[in-house]
């Protein structure tokens, strides 16, 4: 993913800025800094770890809030002296509350993206009573058969000519099928590369 020896450390006496973004919205999230010790952390238990100035020694983010951001990518600039860190954050990233350090809200342009995140976010943090929160304590089997079921029922609407419960079964199907990609562990990101590469070989 990236060659620690290769990085700038000397210009910031041995830091380096990392940008985090988003990795499903591209919303930028915050500005940390990281040495080589908090690099090594990061990519072996994917949490993105910073070296906190104020603190003096290596702090993961979320560590006491649960609000950690999950490593997707690190890649660094032209001169090796900046990262920019993709993930998947879970929750808040702001201490004070906001989705972001620059007091942004943190959503997709597309609303496809935007539920995915709610569910992934469920999934990271069960709620009570929730529906999202029962199908992943139910397990892998009874949500990829919840998508078989949506699929069955929205190719009977597609025969008749009722376009309301055709687009509520449509609807539901999409909806358990974000269900099942995140308990893959996959999200829209990983389906649409898998078409984007088709697209060239045609």
């Amino acid at each position: 993913m990236i060659d620690i020896e290769q990085l700038n450390f000397e210009k910031s006496d041995g830091l380096i800025p990392a940008i985090v973004q988003d990795a499903q919205t591209d919303k930028v999230l915050m500005l940390g800094f990281m040495n080589k010790e908090a690099i090594s952390k990061t990519l072996e238990e994917r949490k993105v770890t910073f070296f906190s100035r104020t603190k003096n020694r290596l702090w993961t983010k979320g560590e006491t809030s649960g609000n950690f951001l999950h490593l997707v990518s690190m890649k660094s600039d032209c001169d090796n002296d900046t990262l920019l860190v993709k993930v998947n954050p879970v929750g808040e990233v702001c201490h004070t509350g906001s989705d972001t350090c620059f007091d942004e809200t943190n959503e997709a342009s597309n609303f496809l993206w935007h539920l995915e995140r709610v569910i992934q976010h469920r999934k990271a943090n069960p709620k009570e009573g929730a529906y999202t929160s029962k199908l992943f304590e139910r397990g892998m089997n009874k949500i990829a058969q919840k998508v078989g079921e949506e699929a069955v029922e929205l190719v009977i609407e597609a025969k008749d000519n009722n376009d309301v419960l055709f687009l509520n079964e449509a609807a539901d199907l999409m909806y358990h099928y974000l269900v099942l990609l995140t308990a893959k562990g996959k999200s829209l990101k990983d389906v649409v590369a898998v078409l984007q590469e088709r697209h060239k070989e045609k």
